[in-house]
């Protein structure tokens, strides 16, 4: 996974709403994410592409229609590699203090 390609992905509002609108219903055309946006189909249809460049949006053929759908596994190994180590970093550190501070209120 190329973590360059899904941060440059995620850093526009407007492809995390198409990314939030999948979400909701996934397997959706071009012409049923454009609805209620504004923004033009071919701006849709672009960020679509930059989407599917982060491997965060896949799409498939079925007869004249193609359905795009979300991907989770690149937002998750992110939210692995580079949230949950920091979380670990702050939890180690509260339970530290929770301890020292019953340890003070013990003696």
């Amino acid at each position: 996974m190329n973590d360059d390609a899904v941060f440059r992905a995620l850093a526009d509002a407007s492809r995390r709403q198409l990314l939030d609108r999948l979400y909701e219903r996934n397997g959706q055309t071009l012409g049923e994410l454009c609805q209620g946006l504004e923004m033009t189909r071919q701006a849709v249809a672009k960020h679509l592409a930059v989407l599917e460049e982060g491997n965060l949006v896949s799409s498939e053929r079925q007869g004249r229609e193609k359905l795009h759908f979300i991907n989770p596994i690149p937002i998750n190994d992110i939210a692995e590699r580079w949230i949950a180590k920091f979380e670990r970093r702050q939890l180690t550190a509260l339970s530290a203090l929770k301890k020292a501070l019953e340890g003070e209120g013990g003696e």
